[in-house]
């Protein structure tokens, strides 16, 4: 079956959000609220094994700061924080401080030219991806996506399929007419949950992770001038295109 379509995940794969985005935007949302909290760029890395940010701060006070007094209303407690860091995080992203990775904006550009149908999932807020969107591409690039998976849109966040089974759904199509794009483990758990064939740019916070049923893991998607380096798979291709993806299915 062809494929006609391509799932994209945001955090890390279209833009190295992770450390100098998220981590960033938590700790300032932390001290604007009194909390003497915070994330170095080694704990973000062991934080990140949960996705979703209102589960991270879940997880950071269970394993790595368990001495802290839970407030009787800890789950607004816990979604006042989140809502923050959110704010902090587009004002990041208008300022230009967090580009695109190698390879995304062509990509993309391409993918569109060719006709292919594109989604998004991620377990990150729909805020932050139209944040993203338009700062990194361009003012309507919301439109450009069928699908926008994102957040609490679905009560299982990845390593579960169930944000690809969603887009899939909204989309009808199926696993075979797919592609994912992904960065990191519990991002490749969740597109091969829902039979997806996946394309892996790893990061500095992924680069250990497995990938054993990737069909490629890069460095990146590269461009010209800047290729990309195979880590897994076979390529000769500089840079990652349209046809070299459907050629790899």
């Amino acid at each position: 079956m062809t494929v006609t379509t391509f799932i994209f995940d945001v955090d890390g794969t279209l833009a190295d959000t992770e450390r100098d985005g998220h981590r960033v935007a938590f700790n300032k949302a932390f001290k604007a609220a009194g909390l003497d909290w915070d994330w170095s760029v080694e704990l973000y890395g062991e934080l990140l094994a949960v996705t979703g940010g209102k589960e991270r701060i879940r997880f950071y006070l269970e394993k790595f700061n368990t001495a802290f007094a839970k407030p009787d209303d800890f789950d607004g407690f816990v979604a006042g924080l989140h809502a923050s860091k959110t704010e902090f995080y587009t004002e990041l992203l208008a300022t230009g401080a967090i580009p695109l990775r190698s390879g995304v904006k062509r990509l993309m550009a391409e993918s569109r030219a060719a006709g292919m149908r594109l989604a998004i999932a991620t377990t990150t807020t729909p805020a932050n991806v139209t944040a993203l969107l338009g700062a990194c591409f361009a003012p309507d690039a919301e439109s450009w996506f069928e699908v926008i998976a994102a957040g609490d849109i679905v009560p299982a966040k990845k390593p579960a399929h169930d944000i690809y089974t969603y887009a899939m759904a909204q989309m009808k199509v199926s696993p075979e007419e797919c592609v994912a794009f992904e960065d990191s483990e519990n991002g490749i758990k969740s597109s091969v949950g829902a039979k997806l064939k996946t394309v892996v740019t790893i990061n500095e916070y992924t680069k250990d992770h497995d990938f054993t049923d990737a069909l490629i893991v890069l460095d990146q998607l590269g461009d010209p001038g800047d290729p990309m380096t195979v880590l897994e798979g076979k390529s000769d291709a500089e840079f990652v295109t349209v046809d070299l993806v459907k050629s790899l299915v």
